[in-house]
């Protein structure tokens, strides 16, 4: 199998260890299922992308619902959530939860004890591989995983390069069905 290069050549040298890369639904539910303390942060690429007549941020919140994730809004996600009646459960820049993340004595967004998986979904690729690259050196006590239609080198779980939305969008309806089934 030959390397997955990043759609965004951010940082595509990542050292010995790069994400894994899951094109399987199914097998995304069990690991998000699997997590103790799962934690989903929102980026502003949500607000700006649409999968059909549906805003990306919706498919972001039936995830969390799905799965009874937390939701930490960054930028302007948190205004939009409201818009759609929903409140988030934390409101950080992403620099900032990224800094708390690092910490294993930091008691999480709803202070039952630090997050075992983040899940990063909407965020700039730049600013994201700059963020999982810091929780992948300085936070082994928790994974990452990633939504977004690139593949992200830096997290411990990441998509394919989705070229067509059409794929991503099938991705996300199955991922959010087999949430519900497990629930």
């Amino acid at each position: 199998m030959s390397a997955v290069i990043p759609y965004h050549r951010v940082n595509v040298l990542t050292g010995i260890k790069s994400a894994r890369l899951i094109e399987d639904a199914q097998e995304y539910a069990g690991l998000i299922q699997k997590a103790k303390r799962p934690l989903l942060v929102l980026g502003p690429l949500l607000l700006k992308h649409s999968l059909g007549d549906k805003l990306v941020l919706e498919y972001a919140l039936e995830i969390a619902k799905a799965a009874n994730i937390p939701t930490c809004a960054t930028a302007q996600v948190r205004a939009k959530m409201g818009e759609l009646g929903v409140t988030p459960d934390s409101f950080y820049d992403v620099v900032e939860i990224i800094n708390a993340l690092k910490d294993p004595n930091w008691q999480g967004v709803k202070k039952e004890g630090n997050h075992d998986l983040v899940i990063f979904f909407g965020i700039r690729s730049d600013l994201g591989e700059q963020g999982l690259s810091v929780l992948k050196h300085f936070a082994p006590h928790l994974k990452t995983m990633t939504l977004c239609k690139y593949y992200f080198p830096n997290a411990n779980y990441s998509l394919p390069n989705f070229r067509k939305d059409e794929q991503w969008k099938a991705f996300l309806e199955s991922l959010i069905d087999n949430l519900k089934k497990g629930a």
